[in-house]
């Protein structure tokens, strides 16, 4: 959504000098698409102030500070955690628990999916990874060099199906599970992604929606993804 669309909505909302229940949550989601772009809001609030500041000359000033107040109420929900319910879960093996979870993030994800995970021998989890692909999301695989070639693994068929992985090259193993998936969900834990681990192992994953674990997880997919280029 450009600069122009977001002006004309805004126009929009103020035309009865009211922001209405449903106009709030219309703005807080439009707003909330562009919450890792903290410039972008602030750039929002700005253009709120200035539209406002434009029908000072033919509207009652005191309707126009209680639309503008409004939006920036709006405009703050984008980074008020309280407003998103908090997801914590925890899920155990041996048995499917896992494994059905993380097929089920991979399968709701949209845009784009970060893994970063020792191996994956589990073909009911890479096939969710592939069809991800083949339905355009952007989906990257750190893994360990030692284990790419392992009997089973499904790491070179999923880069030879075009999907972009990288490896470490060290005697030392690239030894994270965890995955985020579209910025919103990061699910980690001792779990591999493997058979083994879902029938005979003691293994965990904990799903979060909390954006400091998020932020801190894709901060460190970046740098390894950056240092096994």
């Amino acid at each position: 959504m450009n600069i122009d669309e977001i002006d004309e909505i805004l126009l929009q909302t103020l035309d009865d000098q009211r922001l209405s229940r449903g106009e709030k949550k219309a703005l807080a989601a439009i707003f909330g698409e562009h919450r890792d772009h903290p410039e972008r809001l602030v750039y929002f609030r700005h253009r709120a102030f200035e539209i406002a500041r434009s029908k000072l000359g033919d509207t009652k000033s005191n309707e126009v500070i209680t639309w503008l107040e409004e939006v920036v109420k709006a405009l703050g929900r984008a980074f008020e955690d309280d407003e998103i319910p908090v997801l914590a879960e925890a899920h155990f093996s041996p048995g499917d628990n896992c494994q059905r979870r993380i097929v089920s993030l991979i399968n709701r994800c949209r845009k784009e999916a970060d893994v970063c995970v020792f191996t994956i021998t589990d073909d009911v989890i890479a096939n969710a990874l592939l069809e991800a692909h083949n339905r355009k999301v952007k989906v990257r695989i750190i893994s360990d060099d030692q284990k790419v070639e392992d009997r089973g693994s499904d790491i070179l068929d999923l880069a030879r199906a075009g999907i972009p992985v990288r490896v470490d090259d060290s005697v030392h193993h690239m030894h994270h599970k965890f995955a985020v998936f579209d910025r919103t969900y990061v699910v980690t834990g001792s779990y591999n992604w493997t058979r083994t681990a879902a029938t005979h192992n003691e293994e965990n994953i904990v799903v979060s929606n909390d954006h400091r674990l998020i932020d801190s997880f894709r901060e460190t997919f970046e740098t390894l993804w950056a240092a096994f280029a």
